[in-house]
């Protein structure tokens, strides 16, 4: 009797791709499938921007949706709209009201439109920007940096700046870091704490977040 596998949708965070899931293992049953960015329409809304890129996912079957930072953002949207049997969020937001008063600054003074497209790609700055712990995540962040289009991560500020969702899809798991130096964990209401993790905990504290994602996934198949 052939087992029916439920399709798990991975949406990686600002700046960032597939590679940020490399240590993320789901158990038996589900099926990694990693949402590429696409390119985004002219003066597109994250909101409006999650829709195309759930485009890409077969919604007619149950799935479930995993989100980093901007990617659990996109995953909010998407789920207002295609219900999964779970919303997952790493180190990210459920809500604008959970942004850092500081985003509503940059906005209105329309930083991230200033700042030159050589200095957005700074591999130093965004190192720094995600937290990356250990010698080979920076490497790969590094890389990963390095391969980004600069014109998205423009994109993306100002999506991320001008984002105003006020709803939270159920069922929602929110798993956050307490050295969360973007999303301060201060502002966020997890429903699951990683001691010490920083923005890019995915990796260097994969062990844990893998046993979290594990249970909630077996909880809802």
């Amino acid at each position: 009797m052939e087992v029916c596998s439920m399709n798990v949708y991975f949406i990686s965070g600002l700046a960032a791709d597939y590679r940020v899931f490399k240590n993320i293992l789901l158990p038996p049953g589900f099926t990694a499938v990693h949402l590429n960015w696409i390119k985004p329409e002219v003066n597109e809304t994250l909101a409006k921007y999650a829709l195309r890129l759930a485009a890409g996912m077969d919604t007619a079957k149950p799935f479930a949706l995993i989100g980093l930072s901007m990617g659990g953002m996109m995953a909010i949207e998407i789920a207002k709209h295609y219900p999964p049997k779970a919303t997952i969020l790493i180190s990210s937001a459920a809500v604008f009201t959970q942004l850092p008063g500081r985003y509503s600054i940059a906005r209105k003074l329309a930083l991230h439109k200033l700042v030159p497209i050589g200095l957005l790609k700074n591999v130093s700055i965004l190192k720094r920007l995600f937290g990356a712990d250990n010698v080979a995540d920076k490497k790969m962040l590094k890389q990963i940096i390095r391969d980004s289009d600069p014109a998205f991560i423009r994109w993306s500020l100002d999506a991320i700046l001008h984002w105003t969702n006020t709803e939270v899809p159920h069922p929602l798991y929110h798993i956050h870091g307490t050295n969360d130096n973007v999303l301060p964990f201060k502002n966020i209401q997890p429903t699951h704490i990683i001691k010490n993790g920083s923005h890019l905990m995915v990796t260097s504290k994969a062990a844990e977040i893998n046993e979290i994602i594990g249970k909630i996934l077996l909880s809802v198949k």
